[in-house]
């Protein structure tokens, strides 16, 4: 039993857990500790309206908009079973962690009523248009633009330019994008939230193949997209602060089920460890025992983050965390590869499928760059958590 927590917490996490167990080790036994976020498709779809149907699917959401409140120990609890089960990645946690509770905080009564009910059931998935290729980092320098026009139902938003990295946006319906309303606006201003339906004329995607083997990002091209002029969560000109609000959710409680699942693969580290003898070496003691203190201090940053409560903006621990575990997981596959050693060179399969751990390590190369650079990550702890002079530009 689990001191810090209440015996109706407890409680919560035995319900959480049989149902878990009950569904992985039953219908959705082939998901079961799946590591590819692009695997098993049909069964991940299912997944998410199971989720919904229990229940499970956004704790944290108000209950008058279908969730259970869940406390901060609650919404802990989940996270950590969740990942202990071995449940897969939720390929609807875009709408569910991120466009979800930026329509219940920032959106309109009738956003609301359209939009949150299918992300719930499972039925209606979202991806993210945030970065371009030349502002992948840094979104105050986004192209993209949008312009009201009159459309054959009335004012409609049309969209031109381009997004990448588009996670999974080849399962989504509906997909939010960061675009530019105002002519001749720069840095933050005169950018506005959208939400655009994907399966369009003006919408095309093209898959990035990883060397991992799997193509879960894309290309994401507007040309002449359009939406109606209703789909913009908040004023023209107000994205960067949704945008923001957005941020503190993705760098929250959503954060917990990455790390439960960061402390799995640590754990496989360790047993590779300890079956090969490299357990022996006191270099690669030293560094698993850093490695466990370090995803010690992730967990704490993010409860730290979430008792904050504060939904709008990011808090001065949320501006650490991308930084800190892109770090920490890049260092944990380059421990992997030292663990495994010349072995973990070589794919055991025709279509050079490796294992978990060299995938580990073949993965975590992009996660200092994805979701912000390290460096842009440090101008934007400097500039907007400190408040330190802005980097000169040119």
């Amino acid at each position: 039993m689990r001191t810090e927590f209440t015996p109706e917490q407890e409680a919560f996490r035995r319900e959480v857990a049989e149902w878990l167990e009950e569904q992985l080790s039953g219908p959705f036994a082939a998901i079961r500790n799946l590591s590819s976020m692009s695997g098993e498709i049909s069964k991940r779809l299912e997944w998410e309206k199971a989720l919904g149907k229990a229940g499970y699917s956004a704790i944290a959401w108000p209950k008058e908009y279908g969730g259970r409140s869940a406390t901060i120990a609650e919404q802990v609890i989940f996270a950590e079973e969740y990942a202990r089960a071995g449940a897969p990645g939720r390929i609807g946690h875009l709408g569910v962690t991120m466009a979800g509770p930026t329509f219940i905080y920032f959106g309109t009564e009738e956003q609301k009523q359209q939009f949150l009910p299918p992300i719930l059931s499972g039925d209606v998935l979202w991806a993210q248009g945030f970065s371009e290729p030349n502002a992948g980092s840094d979104l105050s320098n986004i192209r993209t633009k949008a312009r009201l026009e009159e459309g054959p139902n009335g004012p409609e938003w049309v969209i031109e330019g381009q997004k990448i990295w588009t996670s999974l946006a080849q399962y989504a319906q509906w997909i939010f994008v960061l675009a530019r309303t105002e002519e001749g606006s720069q840095g933050s201003k005169g950018i506005s939230f959208l939400l655009v339906p994907i399966d369009q004329p003006g919408v095309e995607l093209r898959p990035i193949k990883q060397m991992t083997g799997g193509a879960e990002f894309n290309e994401t091209f507007f040309d002449g997209a359009r939406t109606a002029a209703a789909n913009i969560v908040g004023k023209p000109g107000e994205g960067w602060k949704v945008a923001m609000g957005l941020l503190s959710h993705e760098r929250g409680a959503s954060s917990l089920g990455i790390q439960m699942s960061f402390q799995t693969e640590l754990q496989k580290v360790i047993d590779a460890a300890n079956a090969n003898g490299a357990a022996q070496d006191p270099l690669i003691r030293d560094r698993i025992a850093r490695a466990h203190s370090g995803l010690k201090l992730m967990r704490y940053n993010a409860l730290r983050t979430l008792s904050k409560g504060d939904n709008e903006m990011l808090s001065r621990e949320a501006f650490i965390h991308k930084i800190y575990w892109g770090t920490w997981h890049k260092k944990l596959g380059e421990l992997a590869m030292d663990v495994v050693g010349a072995p973990g060179l070589i794919a055991p399969t025709q279509d050079y499928a490796f294992d978990d751990l060299a995938n580990i390590y073949l993965y975590t190369r992009s996660e200092t760059i994805h979701g912000g650079t390290n460096q842009i990550q440090r101008n934007i702890i400097s500039e907007r958590g400190l408040g330190l002079p802005r980097e000169p530009r040119g």
